[in-house]
């Protein structure tokens, strides 16, 4: 599926897209949050961007580690450590590798998806990243089970992310910043779940 050259490839996209969207992010956290998750989150790839080069050589369990640190020390508010703590958990879980296939990928997402709920003491239906990550990766695991190729598990899995993307929509938010608004969050889609869609088609796109 892919090889560490690939992987900073793909690291390096994901920044170019966050810098794309960053806009329509920050617009999405207007109404629910501190209207910074694009803002903070591009301003957090900019310095993944700087560490790359010279991780061209490592194991993907040190570049994804890397990734993690450098969104914790630079990306305020929840997304930093959120994203923070899925990479380096999806770090760990690709320890010593140097080329990944469809279960490593699901196996670092099933960290990933548990590095978010501890860290954010949250579960799915409380409109947060969760609501695309976990549909996600179901999606996913079900479409790999089926024996389908790399590209097929990918791409049902961004069609689950959006759709959990926009499903946050009709959830009222128990967590972070938008619980502050309540029903008032209603009809506005979080920007953390479309941040996670985003990523998840880059990938999609560049495998």
């Amino acid at each position: 599926m892919a090889d560490s050259k690939k992987v900073i490839s793909v690291l390096q996209k994901i920044g170019e897209k966050i810098e794309e969207q960053k806009e329509y992010l920050t617009e999405l956290d207007q109404p629910i949050g501190d209207s910074d998750h694009g803002i903070n989150l591009a301003r957090g790839f900019q310095e993944v961007d700087k560490k790359l080069p010279v991780l061209n050589d490592q194991d993907m369990g040190t570049i994804l580690k890397t990734v993690g640190m450098t969104l914790v020390s630079t990306v305020g508010g929840a997304s930093g450590p959120l994203y923070g703590s899925a990479f380096m958990k999806m770090g760990m879980a690709l320890a010593g590798k140097t080329e990944i296939g469809t279960d490593d990928f699901l196996n670092s997402m099933d960290a990933a998806v548990e590095a978010v709920k501890q860290r954010g003491k949250s579960a799915v239906e409380e409109a947060t990243m969760l609501d695309a990550m976990v549909p996600a990766l179901a999606a996913m695991k079900k479409a790999a089970a089926e024996g389908m190729d790399g590209k097929a598990v990918l791409q049902a899995g961004c069609q689950a992310a959006w759709a959990g993307a926009e499903h946050t929509k009709e959830l009222v938010a128990t967590k972070g910043r938008a619980s502050y608004v309540g029903e008032r969050g209603l009809g506005h889609q979080d920007p953390g779940a479309t941040s996670f869609s985003f990523m998840l088609d880059v990938v999609k796109e560049c495998l």
